[in-house]
């Protein structure tokens, strides 16, 4: 399927920000006008229906100059001073991007293990799918002002990748200074040919990746970054396009360019991003406990319902929330696995109980299911 298909029929886009073309390097400001241009591409996604997140770099870029820093390499300290001065302006700018649109944007801030621990990837999920479902545009950038480099991703590509992942995107647009993937570095080699579609990412395709675009002065990804993006989102079910953030040739936005035809690359998904999810929950993930449940609630969950407490007959492991547990009949047959939305103990304070009753046992108004039908596969035939 061609790029322009792929986002025409996308029902739910990531889209991803360098430094390099939110930052204006010789003012040291958001790029205003371009950053306008973006959004009016993000609302007529959002107007057809489809939801949009943007992955956006740029809080150290912008905090470089708040802080007097010029152009010099930085300390990770000073990186983590600069971003932290950095994010306000960064989250102004896309505000008053979308402002005209009338479309309320808000900030995420995330490290390595908020999309890598289970428990912590469920609570950014959650919150992301509330700010969606309530017509936000979540803008997610890595918590700079807190990652060190051992938990840090180092560039916001692969961060915009697993941000897909979580939330199930088909799409996840890498906006970049080159129009897709070539089979050389089109700077150096004039014979170099673009390749607009990849099926699988082989030792030969993963050959043609250039290193980074020094050229920026400000990014750190480049297209080798890119594709261990897109290796990502395709393990995910989820296909990724890399195409030019700038078309000075244009009053197209980036994305409706590439939907008019203008010239991309997309890296195809194998499965749908639920296919993906179901599979890596059934096969890739050691459960850490057994839920045992009645007649019942074996019959609601084989007809794609969510396993309720009440259902639940006992307990065994000592899972955290958001670990995967295996759900047995009272047989002892495995019925279904999935990610726990509770702890063990508090799955045994709670089990057997209506789900309006949690906050009584447990002192807080929690999820009410155990397990989310999204986050449960059927295995029992």
């Amino acid at each position: 399927m061609s790029a322009a298909d792929r986002l025409k029929r996308a029902k739910r886009v990531v889209v991803k920000v360098g430094s390099a073309l939110l930052v204006d390097w010789e003012s040291g400001a958001a790029d205003g006008a371009w950053l306008a241009g973006l959004a009016r591409d993000a609302a007529r996604l959002k107007a057809r229906g489809a939801d949009v997140l943007v992955v956006s770099s740029g809080s150290i870029a912008l905090g470089r100059r708040r802080l007097g820093l010029g152009r010099r390499a930085l300390s990770l300290e000073e990186k983590q001073a600069a971003a932290s001065a950095g994010q306000s302006l960064l989250m102004r700018a896309w505000e008053e991007a979308f402002e005209p649109h009338g479309a309320p944007v808000a900030q995420l801030l995330l490290t390595r293990d908020d999309t890598e621990i289970r428990r912590r990837w469920l609570n950014a999920r959650a919150t992301t799918e509330t700010l969606l479902s309530l017509g936000a545009v979540p803008v997610v950038n890595e918590n700079d002002t807190v990652a060190t480099e051992e938990i840090r991703y180092g560039d916001n590509d692969r961060l915009a990748a697993r941000v897909a992942q979580m939330i199930g995107a088909d799409v996840l647009a890498l906006l970049s200074d080159i129009d897709g993937l070539y089979t050389a570095d089109p700077r150096n080699d004039p014979e170099a040919r673009h390749v607009p579609v990849v099926a699988e990412i082989t030792p030969e395709i993963e050959a043609m990746a250039g290193g980074a675009n020094a050229g920026a002065g400000v990014g750190t990804g480049g297209m080798a970054t890119k594709l261990a993006a897109a290796r990502i989102a395709h393990g995910a079910g989820c296909a990724t396009l890399i195409t030019l953030g700038r078309r000075p040739d244009t009053e197209l936005g980036p994305l409706e360019a590439v939907e008019a035809g203008a010239r991309a690359t997309v890296f195809e998904p194998h499965a749908t991003p639920a296919a993906a999810y179901k599979q890596w929950i059934a096969g890739a993930l050691a459960p850490q406990g057994v839920l045992t449940v009645d007649a019942g609630a074996a019959n609601a969950l084989k007809a794609g319902k969510s396993l309720l407490p009440a259902g639940v007959r006992a307990v065994e492991g000592g899972f955290g929330k958001g670990d995967a547990v295996v759900v047995v009949d009272e047989a002892g047959r495995e019925i279904a696995r999935g990610l726990a939305g509770y702890g063990a103990d508090e799955a045994r304070a709670i089990r057997g109980r209506r789900s309006d009753a949690i906050e009584a046992v447990l002192g807080y108004a929690g999820r009410p299911a155990l397990i989310h039908r999204d986050d449960l596969v059927w295995l029992g035939g």
